[in-house]
């Protein structure tokens, strides 16, 4: 029995999803919850599973495209026969109708030792008349009516049509039914370069980062994301935008127009967390089976001061503050394609421990594509750990609506003064970011002194 597999909906606000990798292909056999093709949407990077056991026998929707929630993208064999799956999909049938259009069409019978023309003429038509029967009127008329009106292309073709002036309705699909794929519009970009009518070249960076992605290890992902270096073989390289960039770059964009930025920056001694995590990390990583990082320290001082100043885990609607008990602290995660931030849901009810290990949760099933809807919302205030690439701070921007987002440099040793003599202390800069449409400087300035002195007399194991 076939099973048609579709586009599922993750979440309540998300009505479209874009196919970045399909992990199996026509043919292979595939499990009941086996992960078979990767989308992104605007909220989530995920797996999708198989919803049932059996033999993938078409892909209907291509790497790249992108389509509306519940389309059917693939259909699997539940009995699994292949050799059945392959006369089902044999083009006779096809075939059958494209040589029976030369006996209806109204024209002459000149004879009949003209098969070659006849059968030339239906080639030159056959990506346009799989879409559809034969029409009874003759072909040409049919075509010239439809096809300009009936292009078959994703949102990506359509786009490197527009860049490089290019009119599909010229364009002969191969995809399904007569649908232009990215390779087909690829292909004629280079034809038109190589007779000069295209300066440059276009190269999709979608299937080179998925697939780095899934070459790259966890120890890679820990370190960071890889650098995507374009080959150039002109002077300039269009790369379209992954759904993932195009995602971040509307929300930061709509973030600096909604709120007032305002950024403040503290240095903090931490040499007495650096001495707990060296003292008990080894203990730690046996017990709880993860490595002890320095963010679970920040995000526990951050929810505990954020009792004292509860301004700075609010939403602002219209003349209002919403303020909201639950503490949701979002921990922003690099990716190989871009930047995702899932969250750790009523962190201030979680003890040290808890907050490590769900941090940890929530950042490894981020890296394998494994988070959930719910995962990335909801969120109060956020945390962005730059520094363990190297920069003393930054001034990350608020993701809406949050009203708040706390960035943590790099803990180095540095020469301090302490009491008029000069000592080596591991010192590291926390820069805060704020609206200034709800929270003034003197407020945000007096929080961060107050979780200063959290971080700094921090001497005893909390967990």
């Amino acid at each position: 029995m076939a099973t048609k597999v579709i586009m599922p909906q993750m979440g309540e606000s998300i009505f479209e999803g874009t196919i970045t990798k399909w992990l199996k292909r026509v043919g292979d056999r595939v499990s009941r919850d086996e992960p078979l093709f990767e989308i992104s949407t605007d909220k989530v990077d995920s797996e999708i599973p198989s919803p049932a056991s059996g033999v993938l026998t078409q892909i209907l929707v291509p790497e790249g495209q992108t389509v509306q929630i519940n389309t059917v993208v693939a259909v699997i064999d539940g009995d699994g026969t292949q050799p059945e799956v392959e006369k089902a999909e044999a083009p006779a049938p096809a075939k059958a109708e494209i040589r029976e259009a030369p006996v209806e069409k109204p024209r002459p019978v000149e004879e009949k030792p003209k098969p070659v023309e006849e059968k030339r003429t239906v080639q030159e038509f056959k990506p346009r008349t799989e879409a559809k029967p034969p029409a009874p009127q003759p072909k040409a008329v049919s075509e010239l009516a439809y096809a300009p009106l009936e292009i078959r292309a994703s949102p990506l073709v359509r786009r490197l049509a527009r860049e490089h002036n290019i009119d599909l309705s010229h364009l002969q699909g191969t995809g399904l039914g007569g649908r232009i794929t990215k390779q087909d519009i690829l292909s004629h970009i280079d034809q038109a370069r190589e007779a000069g009518a295209v300066s440059e070249p276009v190269r999709t960076a979608v299937p080179r980062a998925e697939e780095k992605a899934a070459a790259a290890g966890a120890e890679a992902a820990r370190t960071g994301p890889a650098v995507e270096v374009p080959k150039f073989s002109e002077d300039t390289e269009i790369v379209p935008m992954t759904p993932m960039r195009k995602a971040i770059a509307e929300h930061m964009v709509l973030s600096k127009r909604t709120s007032a930025h305002v950024s403040t920056v503290f240095e903090v001694d931490m040499t007495h967390v650096v001495q707990l995590r060296e003292q008990h990390k080894e203990t730690f990583e046996d017990r709880e089976k993860i490595k002890l990082t320095y963010t679970p320290f920040f995000v526990k001082a951050l929810v505990d001061t954020i009792r004292e100043f509860p301004i700075m885990n609010c939403s602002v609607s219209g003349d209002a503050i919403v303020y909201k008990r639950p503490i949701n602290v979002g921990i922003a995660v690099a990716l190989e394609t871009g930047l995702i931030v899932p969250v750790v849901k009523d962190a201030h009810l979680k003890s040290f421990t808890g907050l490590a290990l769900a941090i940890h949760d929530l950042a490894e099933r981020a890296r394998t594509k494994k988070l959930k809807p719910e995962d990335v919302q909801h969120g109060t205030i956020t945390v962005t750990n730059p520094g363990i690439y190297g920069p003393l701070f930054g001034t990350p921007i608020i993701n809406q609506p949050q009203v708040a987002i706390l960035g943590v440099g790099g803990i180095e040793k540095r020469p301090v003064v302490i009491n008029d003599a000069i000592a080596i202390r591991s010192m590291v800069y926390l820069s805060l970011t704020f609206d200034h449409r709800v929270i003034d400087g003197a407020v945000a300035d007096q929080f961060m002194a107050s979780l200063k002195r959290r971080l700094q007399s921090w001497t005893e194991w909390k967990d």
